[in-house]
């Protein structure tokens, strides 16, 4: 970190620690506005106190990004294509990383204050598009030359069906704990608890339960939105100092080594499989890899052949190597759904992961920075949600039973969802989870919160890239 900002000059290495802090304000008031959901059931039903209900949140989310791993960081910084991020200068990085920082923290800030559950996926999804439609416009390409449009569909495709799955899994969910357990006082609310026996809490089996599940929605709220603050720092990294962030320089000669040996090997396969091959077509998706895989793999060859370690490389050297390990990756990730012979499939998965050991990493630094602002963001704000998901969503209040199924249903989804790469909306599916006991137990929805809460799934998107696109364009104007 301290050589590239030596290397960038005073002027830009402030724009650099700016633009980073920018993301962990980002990731603070994600921790406030998201989190929330994550203890909204535990509190309202009274099995654990706010304060500690928050504190234990911020515990988890802090583990959850330290412990989440990395496919969800990279599918955002996939977002924008291969190439993108290398091709812009320092000043061009510096407008997009503020555009579309500043739409997602307003749009998320103003959602927050009128306590209506919306995604924070969502918005930062939509103000990547919309910075990086406007950079190819602005560039005399089109719009969607500056999106990963095969990327973007898989991760709305992630955000579309996260929340309908939520909300039939948990419905079912409850309807079988009520087959199971037909003693009412699972299936009390709060209010009725102290009615009928003048209990706070709720039964001491109920608790446990309550409390745990919603420690594993705060982790893996960590796990994915975590990842999103990670992959969010890296893309600034990428964007303002490509030449020092490219690739890992804490590689070793033997990741040089190995990245080199993944990349002969899918070569090899390429070679073995050329009818495969030749149904994927001859460039990959991505306007900028203008040579065939194996002439990208050749380079490849050819350029880690020279040398044993990164730091060996000249900057732009490490840039040409990102680009073309991208170039390769975009292509194989088409190849392993074709139908490869024998364990091929299952040694290309392992080959790739290779292949992008040396881009798809993060700095211990950036991680527990990212786990450090989500934690802290956790223990402010969250009174304005949990009202809402706790009484607002259904026409009664919310049972143990409820709470305990929307809960188990969201942790295991958001879980499933990080360990496979795909960024999920904790809100939606917590919310939709929620609307689906709801159903189930026969209290019926509440419309007017409902249609709030879908009235803002279906315009965040397109109100954060027209935000985004429209402040980049304003301030690329301005200072161009």
């Amino acid at each position: 970190m301290l050589e590239a900002l030596a290397g960038l000059g005073w002027i830009w290495s402030l724009g650099l620690i700016l633009a980073v802090l920018f993301v962990l304000a980002y990731e603070f008031i994600n921790g406030f506005h998201d989190t929330a959901n994550a203890v909204a059931t535990v509190i309202y039903t009274n099995a654990m106190p706010a304060r500690g209900a928050v504190l234990a949140s911020a515990l988890f989310n802090f583990a959850g990004v330290l412990l989440g791993g990395l496919g969800v960081a990279y599918a955002i910084v996939h977002l924008l294509p291969v190439g993108l991020l290398l091709d812009m200068d320092s000043s061009q990085g510096l407008l997009l990383v503020f555009s579309l920082l500043f739409s997602a923290i307003v749009w998320n800030l103003g959602t927050w204050f009128f306590g209506i559950p919306a995604s924070s996926s969502h918005t930062l999804i939509g103000s990547i598009m919309g910075v990086g439609g406007a950079y190819a416009w602005l560039n005399g390409q089109s719009p969607l030359d500056g999106v990963n449009t095969g990327k973007a569909i898989d991760i709305m495709l992630s955000l579309l069906l996260s929340p309908t799955l939520g909300f039939i899994l948990a419905a079912i969910l409850l309807l079988v704990m009520k087959r199971i357990w037909r003693k009412p006082k699972l299936h009390r609310t709060p209010a009725e608890q102290v009615a009928v026996n003048g209990k706070k809490h709720p039964p001491f089996w109920a608790r446990i339960t309550l409390i745990a599940s919603a420690m594993g929605v705060s982790f893996a709220h960590g796990s994915n939105d975590g990842q999103k603050g990670i992959g969010l720092v890296m893309l600034v990294l990428i964007c303002m100092a490509p030449g020092y962030f490219a690739l890992d320089l804490n590689s070793q000669s033997f990741d040089m080594d190995r990245t080199q040996d993944a990349n002969r090997r899918i070569m090899a396969l390429y070679e073995r499989n050329p009818q495969l091959v030749a149904n994927l077509g001859e460039h990959a998706a991505d306007s900028r890899c203008q040579d065939s895989a194996i002439a990208s793999m050749q380079s490849l060859d050819r350029l880690l052949e020279q040398w044993s370690t990164v730091t060996e490389l000249t900057q732009e050297q490490r840039r040409q190597a990102r680009q073309l390990i991208l170039c390769i990756d975009d292509s194989t990730r088409k190849l392993a759904k074709q139908p490869l012979p024998g364990a091929e499939a299952t040694q290309l998965k392992h080959w790739r992961g290779q292949l992008n050991a040396m881009t798809e990493y993060a700095p211990l630094w950036v991680i527990v920075a990212v786990a450090l602002a989500l934690g802290c963001g956790t223990m402010v704000g969250w009174r304005r949600i949990v009202h809402t998901v706790g009484e607002k969503i259904g026409n009664g209040g919310m049972t143990y039973s409820q709470g305990i199924a929307a809960q188990l249903t969201a942790a295991g989804s958001i879980g499933i969802a990080s360990m496979t790469g795909m960024p999920v909306s904790t809100t939606h599916i917590l919310s939709s989870a929620v609307a689906g006991t709801m159903v189930a137990n026969g209290s019926g929805l509440q419309k007017n919160t409902i249609k709030q809460i879908l009235l803002t799934w279906v315009l965040t998107l397109p109100m954060t890239i027209v935000l985004s696109a429209g402040l980049f364009m304003l301030v690329q104007t301005l200072f161009a």
